[in-house]
């Protein structure tokens, strides 16, 4: 009875941690940034009167235009997208809600999260830290691996016929667990330590050196975050649930 119950919570806090996995790798939230780059022009409005003599006289009136729209990025492993957001709107929920622009352009981002070169090399935008950024591929992509195949090892070993498929489910969740929780501290690595403004503003090079960034942590970092200790303590969970069984034996 207990063993049962055990793997129960050890399956839905598994199937949790890998959906959390999932959506974080399938979405494109892991950076929020915003900026105000680029000039803008305030617009006046010129009126032409004639005094009582018939002279003409210019009138320059001040038109309060709109405040000037932010560029709003959002990236994850997929797609990296650009757009323009009115400046009062809040930065995570612009890149959520499916309000947003015609405009908005995305390029591919499989290698996110660092900066590559693009056109020629050396290019004036390239980073040398762009080496991590196949760190974070190949452990995002791992992660993955480990969490579907201790999934499927739990799966077999259901009858409770076998605790070696359990104590190895186990083993693959837990390494899944620390393998994600390894990428993200590379990436908390990145956005504390590395120049993350100019990443950001790298496709318009030096135009905007007075430009200011905000840089957030989206909703697709906070989710891989959260299925980080699901996904260890599943697989606990399993390998006690492995060690009970052989020693019923």
């Amino acid at each position: 009875m207990r063993v049962g119950c055990a793997t129960l919570a050890g399956g839905l806090f598994g199937l949790v941690g890998t959906l959390c996995f999932f959506l974080a790798f399938g979405t494109d939230y892991w950076l929020v940034a915003s900026d105000n780059c680029g000039p803008y022009t305030w617009p006046t409005r010129t009126t032409v009167i004639k005094d009582a003599n018939g002279t003409e006289i210019q009138l320059v009136e001040a038109v309060t235009g709109s405040p000037p729209s932010l560029t709003l990025h959002h990236e994850g492993f997929f797609w990296r997208c650009v757009f323009q957001v009115e400046p009062t709107a809040h930065a995570v929920l612009a890149t959520i809600f499916t309000n947003q622009p015609e405009s908005k352009v995305c390029i591919h981002g499989y290698l996110f999260p660092l900066p590559v070169a693009l056109g020629e090399v050396p290019h004036p935008s390239y980073d040398a830290t762009a080496v991590f950024r196949g760190f974070w591929t190949v452990l995002i992509i791992l992660g993955l691996v480990a969490a579907l195949t201790g999934g499927f090892l739990l799966v077999c070993g259901v009858p409770f016929v076998s605790h070696k498929l359990y104590k190895l489910g186990g083993a693959f969740l837990i390494a899944a667990a620390c393998l994600f929780l390894v990428m993200i501290l590379l990436y908390v690595l990145w956005m504390e330590v590395m120049d993350v403004k100019r990443y950001v503003l790298q496709e318009r090079g030096d135009s905007c050196p007075r430009a200011e960034v905000s840089v957030l942590y989206g909703l697709s970092f906070m989710v891989a975050a959260a299925g980080v200790p699901l996904e260890l303590i599943s697989g606990m969970v399993f390998m006690l649930v492995g060690r009970a069984l052989l020693a019923r034996k």
